[in-house]
């Protein structure tokens, strides 16, 4: 024969997607919520999500030379990063609290690693986790938590999330419904859902965040049966347990998290069945968190948490290989 040909395992599936294709139609599917986290908390929003991009750049840059590795922030993950995590920050935070957070997401929920794709935790995640470590009055205190709508001024008014205000309110009085509760602080679901309350800069819009993971379904980039089994576990966990599911679904920041963090394609599971064991996880640890734990928010640390069986779900969820027939034993 003239010429040899290399013969692999069917089936042969071509793809014309690049890390960098995906990383930048993510990032560009973010735009809606930082469009709202203008909208709805002024020119300080979009400074805090830059301050956050640009430190995680830099830092993934300046990593990667030390290294003497080829730099790849031109792929846009440490944007992704960056955004997520500027997106995750209350109002009223100091800037130099997210640059170093920004910093420790890149060095060490990242490259310390050895870079994208081998990370076993969202670099995101634990930027804010170690922030909220370090300085938990910044992260956590109503005195950093801003009202809506403060147009472009650089300082904001502080107010309680309807999360922390739902959980305070129900640790005094158990008998109160969540639904008189938001009604007496002049919240409506449709408030929830636009985005109009208090809370973390691009996490308060269920609707912009909706729109960019829909994007993302439709260009075969997120597998949607995270959202859906996550979101949709814990409206019935919640109604189960007697309280509101929508008011759990559209306050805080369960849309971001099942969105965009829960469904990154190197810390979440590679099977579809892996994907509904974990989405399941997720919604339980998120509903047990808010409901008996001490903070009123639980989507982060559910995260990381299921982040660290991944490995294990994929153990047991392999798919089988085209054409593979298990051999019995004798």
């Amino acid at each position: 024969m003239d010429k040899m040909l290399i013969v692999s395992a069917n089936p042969h599936i071509r793809d014309k997607s690049s890390i960098a294709k995906i990383m930048h139609t993510v990032n560009l599917s973010l735009l809606p919520a930082v469009f709202a986290a203008y909208w709805f908390f002024g020119v300080r929003a979009i400074f805090l999500i830059l301050v956050a991009v640009v430190s995680c750049v830099l830092t993934e840059a300046a990593i990667q030379k030390f290294r003497k590795i080829p730099v790849t922030v031109s792929d846009g993950s440490a944007i992704l990063t960056g955004l997520l995590l500027g997106l995750n920050m209350p109002g009223n935070v100091p800037w130099w609290i997210v640059m170093l957070g920004s910093f420790f997401a890149i060095a060490i929920g990242k490259q310390a690693f050895g870079g994208l794709g081998f990370n076993i935790f969202n670099p995101a995640l634990i930027g804010r986790a170690f922030m909220v470590a370090s300085w938990p009055v910044e992260m956590t205190s109503n005195a950093f938590w801003t009202q809506p709508k403060t147009g472009l001024s650089m300082e904001a008014v502080s107010s309680a999330t309807p999360l922390n205000m739902v959980k305070s309110a129900l640790g005094s009085d158990p008998s109160l419904k969540t639904v008189d509760i938001i009604r007496d602080a002049e919240i409506s679901y449709l408030d929830l859902f636009l985005g109009n309350v208090s809370g973390c800069v691009g996490e308060t819009s269920f609707l912009a965040l909706l729109i960019g993971v829909i994007i993302l379904i439709a260009f075969g980039y997120v597998n949607w049966r995270v959202p859906v089994i996550y979101v949709g576990s814990v409206f019935v966990l919640t109604w189960i347990a007697g309280y509101d599911p929508v008011f759990h679904i559209l306050a805080g920041g369960l849309a971001i998290g099942a969105f965009y963090m829960a469904t990154d394609m190197v810390t979440s599971p590679v099977s579809n069945k892996g994907n509904i064991i974990f989405a399941l996880g997720l919604g339980f640890l998120t509903f047990a968190i808010r409901i008996w734990g001490g903070y009123p928010e639980g989507v982060s640390y559910s995260i990381l948490l299921m982040n660290c069986t991944v490995p294990i779900i994929n153990k047991f969820t392999v798919p089988k290989k085209f054409g593979f027939v298990q051999t019995k034993k004798a």
